[in-house]
């Protein structure tokens, strides 16, 4: 029933819900990859081991397409099962969130980040099947953009527990680490997780979402001061920051001063030089 009882005209598009074509065509591609890995490796696994997921020899023997190919290839059928899921429930409101482009730029951030991480972190004879880094993406920026949303898990498949975010975020984070080390021989997929994860974060970072961090609070506090200065006189200089230096300097030498002691001193002398230029 049309609230206003009039006849729609046929000039009055049809409301649809919003596309999601970047979500879909990563969810296509990844079972699509996943059907051809387990079909290669049916019929020759090391051939996958080689050629298709990253690792040290590849990288020496200039096999550049592993990094594309790598992000496809999931360990087992468990880590597939898994990655998809995420993808799916969670996938769907980080894009409807930050958007079609920012999603996509989010998770191929996060699958190479991964195989980054990957090849710092564990030894040269270990491959990398790399489709988690781009999946550990997005799951921490969601919990980066959303860290009090309350999630419901079973603990020991049984028991419900609820966790915010944040929590679940962390405790990934840190069964990550575990098996990063005390698994690190063979092919491998949860070395692409840490890489990921960092990107996640920080890629929501850049985007606004999150708590500033330490460095952004330390960048933001050095040009708030670096303002405060331009903006007093040469008498005020000298009388709020000159002054208290002079004193230290007759209580302990001139070698008690820091770095950025020395340096206020040094905008005080071009203050100065300033004011009695004509």
């Amino acid at each position: 029933m049309r609230l206003s009882g009039r006849k729609a005209s046929r000039f009055t598009r049809s409301w649809a819900p919003p596309q999601r074509i970047v979500f879909f065509c990563l969810l296509g591609l990844n079972a699509a990859a996943f059907i051809v890995q387990v079909v290669l490796t049916s019929w020759n696994r090391g051939f996958v081991l080689e050629y298709l997921g990253l690792s040290d020899r590849g990288i020496s023997d200039a096999y550049a397409w592993q990094f594309f190919t790598a992000p496809l290839l999931y360990n087992n059928v468990w880590h597939f099962i898994a990655s998809m899921l995420v993808l799916y429930f969670i996938g769907r409101d980080v894009e409807a969130i930050i958007g079609q482009r920012q999603f996509l730029f989010l998770y191929l951030f996060g699958a190479f980040s991964g195989e980054l991480g990957h090849l710092f972190l564990m030894p040269s004879d270990c491959v990398l099947f790399a489709a988690g880094g781009g999946v550990a993406a997005i799951f921490v920026a969601y919990a980066t953009i959303l860290p009090e949303l309350e999630m419901t898990a079973l603990l020991l498949f049984m028991v419900p527990v609820r966790l915010k975010m944040r929590r679940v975020g962390q405790i990934a984070l840190f069964a990550a680490i575990a098996l990063l080390l005390f698994d690190r021989t063979g092919s491998v997929g949860h070395s692409a997780f840490l890489g990921g994860a960092v990107a996640g974060w920080f890629y929501a970072h850049l985007l606004g979402f999150g708590r500033t961090s330490l460095l952004q609070r330390m960048l933001r506090k050095r040009r708030v001061e670096a303002a405060r200065l331009r903006s007093l006189s040469a008498d005020q200089f000298v009388a709020e920051e000159v002054d208290p230096l002079l004193e230290k300097i007759s209580r302990r030498g001139l070698a008690s001063l820091s770095r950025r002691e020395r340096r206020l001193l040094e905008q005080a002398r071009e203050k100065m030089l300033s004011q009695t230029e004509p």
